[in-house]
């Protein structure tokens, strides 16, 4: 994982480096400013924002620009200059801006370092305001062209970097339920749980990395093959956070059969087990942009041990597990791609077929 971080840190330097000596090369040679401070700048401002935000940023730097130019002539006009006039001047430029658009950090920024730019550099250099708007203009096209066409990030190795902590944990914790079932340790069960009701904040960083994934294979032309797997892992996510949210009742169901001493079937800590390996599975065949054959086939199985400790014979809350458990196998192959009528019917047949073999047994 620190691995991933740091190539991905590497690349977003390198794209910021790049960006900034073509923003000032553009600036120099071509825009004839022997001191292109703007340009730079907004390139380097357009590469560092966050993944999945960075043309919007760059609306949000041209705009704060334009807010910065319009507030600070419109009052200097009237005020002069000098220290009260400059804090007056930045003042209303951010007021004009939060009021306007909100909490725009980037509209905000520009709009107050454009003022204070003008009110202080306006009486020893006139006619700032055009090349200040035109650099602003090269400087974020030039950050979404570096971005876009000549170091563009690979956009499934920025999903697998936040996914990967929510699969292996969403995983990990339904194989210490099973080991909560197999021992009959309740407590593990209930740390489990705690556990995956914790997973909020991986749930958020990974719809970052997605809206990243989503705008690397918008903008980047090398990266418009990789544009039906970004889909596919958008369609599987939904569906994940499902399974996380049947995987908590799983855990809780379980936790409570403990709690009032109820048979546990060994198959049913092993069905827990084999879903666990079924996540994993998605994960790796999502990843590789292979069928996910094998993830189907992990999951039928784990419907199937589950059925079998159905028909051993369990009590409410193990009645209950099973159940929760099947809900979240129709999630899991939903996210591989079956439409819910299908999902259904494989994860009752399954079940079926697991409760016939005890039965014919």
């Amino acid at each position: 994982m620190r691995l991933s971080q740091l190539e991905a840190a590497l690349v977003i330097s390198v794209q910021a480096g790049l960006a900034a000596a073509l923003a000032w090369s553009i600036g120099h040679d071509l825009l004839d400013n022997p001191a292109p401070i703007f340009a730079p700048s907004a390139a380097v401002g357009t590469i560092v924002a966050a993944l999945g935000q960075r043309a919007h940023r760059t609306i949000e730097l041209l705009v704060g620009v334009g807010l910065g130019i319009a507030t600070t002539d419109l009052l200097l006009s009237f005020l002069g200059t000098g220290f009260w006039q400059t804090g007056f001047v930045v003042g209303c430029a951010v007021l004009a801006t939060l009021v306007l658009f909100g909490r725009s950090g980037a509209a905000v920024g520009q709009a107050g370092g454009t003022a204070v730019l003008l009110a202080t550099l306006a009486p020893a250099q006139h006619d700032l305001e055009w090349p200040r708007i035109v650099e602003a203009m090269v400087g974020g096209a030039v950050g979404l062209v570096v971005v876009a066409l000549l170091v563009p990030l690979n956009p499934m190795r920025i999903l697998d970097r936040d996914a990967a902590p929510i699969y292996q944990r969403l995983a990990g914790q339904l194989r210490e339920v099973s080991a909560a079932l197999a021992t009959g340790d309740q407590q593990r069960a209930v740390r489990a749980l705690d556990a995956l009701r914790g997973m909020g904040p991986a749930l958020d960083r990974m719809h970052q990395a997605l809206s990243g994934a989503e705008e690397v294979v918008s903008l980047a032309p090398a990266r418009w093959l990789r544009r039906q797997d970004v889909e596919r892992f958008a369609r599987a996510s939904e569906h994940v956070e499902r399974v996380i949210e049947h995987s908590r009742g799983v855990a809780r169901r379980s936790a409570m059969a403990l709690q009032y001493n109820e048979p546990i079937p060994p198959d049913l800590p092993a069905g827990i087990g084999r879903f666990a390996d079924s996540v994993e599975l998605l994960r790796r065949e999502h990843r590789a942009g292979r069928p996910t054959e094998r993830t189907r086939h992990a999951v039928r199985e784990a419907v199937y041990t589950a059925g079998r400790a159905r028909a051993l014979g369990v009590d409410e809350f193990g009645d209950a597990v099973v159940t929760q458990l099947r809900t979240a196998a129709s999630d899991l192959l939903r996210a591989t791609g079956y439409d819910p009528t299908s999902a259904n019917d494989e994860v009752r047949k399954a079940a079926q077929d697991g409760e016939n073999s005890v039965n014919a047994g």
